[in-house]
């Protein structure tokens, strides 16, 4: 019944540009995100579950996952870590008590949410946040072609909604989903620059934009 699945993640920022030739710009992006999604670690993951009215289900509707991360192992961009120290990100924490991601997907896996038609994933300027996904889902690099990306992508996520893709047939509507939310007037629960926060306020604009 709540099959509108929110999210966002946190990671170490951009690290490394790719080199050589490449077709098109849209190949180019595509070789930035898996070069740094290769090397590079997800923080944290955001989950906020809706139903079809944009309700959330009783109890808890927002789940926010901290994974194992170490500041003197793992590689990262500075501004990325100072913003999300600031942001309330508790590195020694994630080093300490993280989930490992391996589990993770394991369960992932066996939840229903991935590989199901039914699910109707919402997410802002996602690229890099489904990147991470498929990196621990399949427990490989990304494939070296967009295309092949794009497969998996469709396989593991069948239906995508990504606001900052929407807000183009809006014609008011511009910028990041801090500004985004603030012209739609929505108020945020919780910290930016948090996964459960920024999924939550993800899956609001959605809902908000569709009336």
């Amino acid at each position: 019944k709540y099959n509108y699945v929110a999210m966002d993640t946190e990671f170490p920022g951009v690290v490394a540009r790719p080199i050589g030739e490449f077709r098109s710009n849209a190949d180019y992006q595509y070789q930035l995100l898996r070069c740094n999604v290769d090397l590079l670690k997800i923080i944290q993951l955001g989950l906020t579950f809706m139903n079809e009215q944009g309700e959330y289900p009783p109890g808890t509707s927002t789940w926010q996952f901290n994974f194992k991360f170490n500041l003197t192992e793992d590689m990262y961009a500075q501004d990325s870590i100072e913003l999300l120290t600031t942001s309330g990100i508790q590195f020694k924490k994630h080093e300490e008590e993280g989930i490992e991601t391996q589990y993770f997907a394991e369960l992932l896996m066996t939840s229903g949410v991935v590989l199901c038609e039914g699910v109707k994933w919402l997410s802002f300027h996602s690229g890099y946040d489904f990147g991470y996904l498929i990196k621990i889902l399949t427990n490989s690099n990304l494939p070296e072609e967009e295309l092949d990306f794009f497969e998996i992508l469709r396989l593991f996520f069948p239906v995508i909604y990504d606001v900052k893709y929407l807000m183009k047939s809006c014609k008011n509507l511009k910028g990041g989903l801090q500004e985004v939310a603030e012209q739609l007037e929505l108020e945020r629960i919780g910290p930016q620059h948090q996964a459960g926060s920024d999924s939550l306020l993800t899956g609001m604009a959605f809902f908000k934009m569709r009336e």
